[in-house]
């Protein structure tokens, strides 16, 4: 098992709030990385995979550094749409309907709140669903992608 410290706080600084917003979520360390749950379904887990056990990322280095990645549960009607034009989205080489993303200063902190959203609601019970608001405008505009060029 591993600690929160193989994510870059920063991305755990923009992940946390959107979780922390869904019914009855709950975050805990993984095996690799943190991942957020309902009941005892993953629903987002995020991780600095190890090259050794995840070569094929080892081709999508962030500034130089190996990258961060997100996987979740996209639906399965959007999985291919999402998917297809590659970076920062792949499909995971597990499960009909997980995607993943790959995270950093180019991560549009918008889409990513509305697909840890959408797979939330893949997951979790259609009681909870029904509880689920969007994501806020204040931390939309607080987590907006970086425009500077550096």
């Amino acid at each position: 098992m591993s600690a929160p410290g193989d994510v870059p706080p920063e991305i755990l600084d923009q992940l946390r709030p959107i979780c922390r917003r869904l019914p009855e979520a709950y975050e805990e360390p993984a095996w690799i990385g943190v991942r957020w749950r309902i009941r005892k379904r993953t629903f987002v887990h995020v991780y600095t995979p190890r090259q050794e056990r995840h070569w094929a990322y080892a081709r999508h280095p962030i500034a130089g550094e190996p990258p961060t990645l997100m996987t979740f549960r996209a639906p399965a009607n959007e999985l291919l749409g999402l998917t297809a034009n590659g970076f920062p989205f792949f499909r995971a080489e597990w499960g009909r309907n997980v995607a993943g993303a790959l995270l950093g200063d180019h991560t549009d902190w918008t889409e990513i709140a509305e697909l840890i959203t959408d797979s939330y609601c893949e997951m979790a019970p259609k009681f909870l669903v029904t509880r689920v608001a969007p994501p806020s405008p204040e931390h939309l505009i607080r987590s907006a992608p970086s425009t500077h060029v550096g």
